[in-house]
């Protein structure tokens, strides 16, 4: 039995990946005169962090300051999308049950993102998330912090929660973010996609469980013990 729940956010607990898929698409085509490609996103969009993307993009040529500036540009497009053009802007299905039956159970729960604290505090503000989570506990791309496939967030993300790696579950969608967990010794990994994706995420190193919603995640004692 595990002990606590970690959870990536874009693609898990808010299904953004098509906003976050065209602002992308639209930044690499002004800021490098071509779009980025469907296996580049999935190669280096995906679970990544801005500098990472920002520098892929630019071919490692820009400055700090470039990276800070190009990024401010990029999540505040982003975050106009969500709140004028997307018509659904909430979380994902099956996400407001399972974080309610964790709180009933006292189950400790973190985020780990690799989303910056921007459009962290964002959604904290629009989403509610004060309502589930200790807002200190949240891990996300701070600059410092290494980005997913390193297993620096959820290390860090099982430290906040006080409780080994190997008695945590990660609910993660993209390669990068399993990667991380599964080098950081997660006990349960859980990959959430498309049933059609099913087949090739099982064979991800690490990956224990597809699901293809949050309602599908295991819960209960059978599941998750208290800690004491």
């Amino acid at each position: 039995m595990y002990q606590g729940i970690i959870f990536d956010f874009n693609g898990v607990l808010l299904w953004d990946t098509p906003q976050h898929e065209q602002v992308w698409k639209d930044f690499s085509r002004k800021i490098r005169g071509t779009a980025l490609t469907d296996e580049e996103i999935a190669r280096h969009v995906h679970g990544r962090t801005n500098p990472y993307i920002l520098q892929y993009l630019m071919n490692g040529t820009l400055t700090p300051e470039e990276i800070a500036r190009l990024s401010h540009e990029k999540e505040a497009l982003y975050r106009e999308i969500c709140l004028n053009e997307w018509t659904d802007f909430r979380l994902s299905p099956g996400a407001v049950a399972l974080l309610d039956d964790l709180v009933a159970q006292g189950i400790p729960r973190t985020i780990a993102t690799a989303s910056e604290k921007e459009n962290v505090d964002f959604y904290i503000e629009y989403l509610d998330l004060a309502r589930w989570f200790e807002l200190d506990k949240i891990v996300y791309g701070d600059g410092v912090i290494p980005g997913k496939p390193a297993p620096d967030m959820y290390l860090k993300a099982a430290e906040y929660l006080a409780l080994p790696p190997e008695t945590c579950v990660v609910v993660e969608d993209s390669v990068s973010g399993m990667q991380a967990a599964h080098a950081a010794g997660i006990g349960h990994l859980i990959a959430l996609g498309p049933v059609e994706q099913h087949a090739r995420l099982r064979q991800v190193p690490g990956v224990h469980r597809t699901v293809e919603n949050l309602s599908q995640i295991p819960r209960g004692p059978f599941f998750f013990s208290k800690t004491v």
